[in-house]
């Protein structure tokens, strides 16, 4: 069988269907794919080192001769130990300890030859040096170490892969790389000084050095950044080829809704509204994503748009991810809009509805007796119709894919209507041109008057119990609270089923007493549970990161976060948000396994700090923008995403992609580059 880039990862030697599987999560199916997959960081380890002249703290590289080596079962559940002891070539010890990895012991024999690559340690016994989990190599009597020490890749994983395995896999793609498309035209790569893509592949997984390895990483990140603003500049022009009915801006619109908000607008609400409007007056469809913290008030704006729309003669339609989010809609824009305008109706449909409820509201759609209709992925079913669409507004902009999204633009009838989409993740400016480079950008960057506060804590080991206190007296005080369960893998399941435990371990040895509720993202029946406790049927809901636990819930007054420091200072702050939103004071408890100076340091940065787009900022300084947003999720990785965080980057690619379709505006002259372009708009924002 002959091996090529569309090869299936599973023609690789060694590459099991198992594997295969969990390479295909990390966005990993072919071989070209697995090249393109550059190690995120790297380990570096001393030449080959004598442990007598090793000093603890120091990674190493010690090759030597297996004294002994034993497997033990300790004490702790589910715990095994092998620890072996290596001779080095001039004599001296060194321990070496790996955790629930048995068949370690029978790999090991005295007298065989091993290379281990790991950190040095003061002994746990007091006297030498030891390795925990080190890098193991089994070499023949003369060899020395090829596949561990020096320059070791660390690559993206998910459970039962290894960076070891991946770089092995890698070695029997590596010759096919001469055959990767270049997609940078030479005149771009060489003026940005940018290697040959199968340069910068080799380079990437198998550098001499480490400013080797950042030269292949800025080439790879340029080029993928290149594909995505090509692919929103050819979005953009065949937008503006596309046709939408006009609304005219109406002053006497804009104050009746005013009037009956029952609150003043921010500043930043009336630009926002203003931006939209001025984009609705055109014949070009409107294409605006507004980025605006959690509380900040987008729902108002996107009202404002609704009645804008309506004075046209033009229906709406708002689409949220859940059920539970778009009830809670339906209930905001009915207090926005229908008191304000008697002619102004506002409608539901979510595919719980029953089945005389829906035929009625899908008449009304029909028949444009309804302004508004609010829904689920059930707007899009081929059945639903709409006499006159003019405006959709799309919530919870990343969740939903591109196709989702444009099966919702052609429910219009005539022309296309114009576009709104909401996202309440704190975005900065460079990030959000990247992810959502094809849409026009309006930010909420300051929130109403009169919001109190959440009180926020960072609670160390030792203190769990208070925080324990918190959360029932709080609950005695006739409030709720949510506990969101730490990020332990990229595996739902996992998640779940370590939500599950935490669920058990909560009712049965901390509130035996109260009413507990789990939520998590493989539950069929999410929405009953988020809805049962928004009315007050259970105290305290745990659930886990990915479950939507957006709604508004005045009732609930403490947010308690396990394993904080397993978050992002963004996500944490998305948290936070879904508390405080009565008049009771509220808290947010963030739980820190892991007590270290810069684990704490970084969360209490939250303690002082309230707005989402500095936290943002900050998050994307510390973590990178990939680990803040989800690489993987934005169709982006963490490579490109990474490279954001240099201001200029961005405004050149964009500049060089601009440059390339002026003198070509097809890509005629690269059909690869358009097809990838293509195929990065598809997969940007799908979740």
């Amino acid at each position: 069988m002959t091996l090529t880039l569309a090869s299936p990862v599973s023609e690789l030697p060694g590459v099991s269907a198992t594997h295969a599987r969990r390479l295909e999560r990390l966005g990993i199916a072919t071989v070209q794919d697995l090249l393109l997959d550059l190690p995120f960081d790297w380990e570096s380890y001393e030449d080959v080192a004598l442990v007598g002249q090793a000093r603890a703290g120091t990674r190493a590289t010690v090759v030597g001769t297996v004294a002994s080596s034993v497997a033990i079962r300790t004490p702790r559940k589910n715990m095994r130990l092998t620890e072996a002891t290596v001779r080095d070539d001039a004599g001296g010890l060194l321990k070496a300890v790996w955790f629930n990895q048995p068949y370690i012991a029978r790999q090991l024999r005295p007298g065989l030859r091993v290379a281990l690559a790991g950190t040095l340690k003061e002994s746990r016994y007091g006297r030498g040096l030891e390795m925990q989990s080190p890098h193991l190599e089994l070499l023949g009597d003369e060899d020395g170490p090829t596949k561990v020490g020096g320059l070791m890749p660390k690559y993206h994983l998910t459970q039962g892969l290894t960076s070891r395995r991946m770089a092995s896999w890698v070695e029997a793609a590596l010759p096919l790389a001469d055959g990767l498309q270049e997609l940078i035209p030479e005149d771009v790569r060489l003026r940005h000084r940018l290697l040959p893509v199968a340069q910068a592949v080799r380079a990437g997984h198998r550098p001499e050095s480490e400013s080797e390895w950042r030269e292949a990483r800025r080439r790879m990140a340029f080029a993928e950044l290149l594909e995505l603003q090509v692919a929103f500049l050819l979005a953009r022009s065949l937008q503006a080829t596309e046709t939408a009915t006009p609304v005219p801006f109406r002053q006497d619109v804009i104050e009746r809704f005013k009037a009956g908000l029952g609150f003043e607008l921010t500043r930043a609400q009336r630009r926002s509204a203003w931006e939209a409007f001025q984009d609705m007056e055109r014949e070009v469809p409107m294409n605006r994503l507004l980025n605006g913290d959690v509380g900040s008030g987008k729902t108002a704006v996107a009202a404002a748009a609704v009645a804008m729309a309506h004075s046209a003669g033009l229906q709406s339609v708002v689409m949220a991810p859940t059920e539970i989010l778009a009830r809670q809609h339906l209930q905001k824009f009915r207090d926005y809009l229908e008191g304000s305008f008697a002619d102004m109706k506002v409608e539901l449909l979510v595919s719980g509805l029953p089945a005389a409820e829906r035929r009625r509201v899908m008449t009304a759609a029909a028949s444009a007796h309804c302004a508004l209709l609010v829904g689920t992925h059930a707007l899009i079913e081929e059945e639903v119709q709409l006499a006159d669409l003019g405006l959709a507004v799309v919530d919870e902009q990343h969740r939903f894919g591109t196709r989702q999204r444009e099966l919702l633009r052609a429910k219009s009838q005539r022309s296309k209507p114009h576009f709104l989409a909401m996202t309440a993740t704190p975005i900065p400016r460079s990030l959000a041109l990247a992810l959502y480079g094809e849409m026009a950008l309006s930010t909420i960057d300051e929130m109403p008057p009169g919001r109190t506060p959440v009180a926020t804590a960072v609670v160390e080991p030792e203190q769990r119990a208070q925080a324990y206190e918190v959360v029932r007296r709080e609950v005695a005080a006739g409030c709720q609270a949510f506990v969101i369960c730490p990020l332990i893998d990229e595996s739902e399941l996992l998640v779940a089923k370590a939500a599950t435990v935490e669920f058990e371990r909560l009712q049965r040895e901390v509130f035996p007493d109260l009413r507990l509720a789990l939520v998590h993202g493989r539950m069929k029946d999410k929405d009953a549970v988020m809805r049962a406790f928004r009315e007050g049927e259970s105290d305290i809901l745990v659930a886990t990161p990915v479950i939507e636990v957006g709604v508004d819930i005045p009732n609930a007054t403490v947010m308690m976060v396990e394993g904080a420091e397993r978050f992002g200072l963004a996500q944490l702050h998305q948290f936070r948000g879904r508390v405080g939103r009565g008049a009771l004071a509220s808290y947010c408890l963030l739980l820190a396994d892991d007590p270290a100076p810069p684990s704490l340091a970084r969360l209490k940065l939250l303690t002082t700090t309230h707005d989402g787009f500095q936290l943002a900022r900050e998050d994307m300084r510390l973590r990178g923008a990939g680990e803040m947003m989800g690489a993987r999720q934005h169709g982006m990785t963490d490579l490109a995403m990474q490279a954001l965080e240099e201001p200029e980057l961005l405004s050149e690619v964009r500049q060089e992609a601009e440059r390339i379709l002026e003198r070509d505006p097809q890509l005629a002259s690269n059909p690869a580059l358009r097809e990838a372009a293509l195929r990065r708009l598809e997969q940007t924002s799908i979740s």
